[in-house]
């Protein structure tokens, strides 16, 4: 089979219109919720050791650190809790407690549902916080 060859501006549109498709599976969150993709850390270690899929799934039900994908309709409305806004965005890389949240199995891993005020900050990347499972 040959792979269909697009010009770039194609090739864009068509992966927005995939990651849109993949956006409309993700369930809105009620409330003050908001929908967490944990980070499933790295594939391989420094010293070039490739993980097990059971490893790599393990840092994801691990890990403290995870993409806001929706925010629910209520989250960071209430002004007397959040006087100086939100504490996050969608597309932030935000920490929480490392067992926080429901977790919902999706294809590929897991989704976590928080309440806004369980972010207890924000990163520019989610390498910046090291997994505490493979570095202890």
């Amino acid at each position: 089979m040959s792979k269909l060859i697009l010009p770039k501006h194609a090739a864009i549109a068509r992966e927005k219109k995939k990651e849109k498709a993949e956006m409309a599976k993700i369930p809105n969150p009620t409330g003050w919720r908001m929908v967490i993709l944990p980070h499933k850390g790295v594939e391989k270690t420094k010293g070039g050791v490739i993980l097990s899929d059971t490893l790599i799934q393990e840092q994801q039900w691990t890990t403290n650190v995870g993409l806001v994908l929706k925010l629910g309709p209520m989250a960071y409305e209430d002004k007397n809790k959040f006087p100086t806004g939100p504490w996050c965005k969608e597309k932030d890389w935000v920490i929480f407690a490392r067992y926080a949240g429901s977790r919902l199995k999706i294809d590929g891993g897991e989704l976590r549902i928080l309440n806004d005020d369980e972010v207890l900050g924000v990163v520019d990347s989610p390498d910046d916080v090291l997994n505490a499972s493979l570095h202890s």
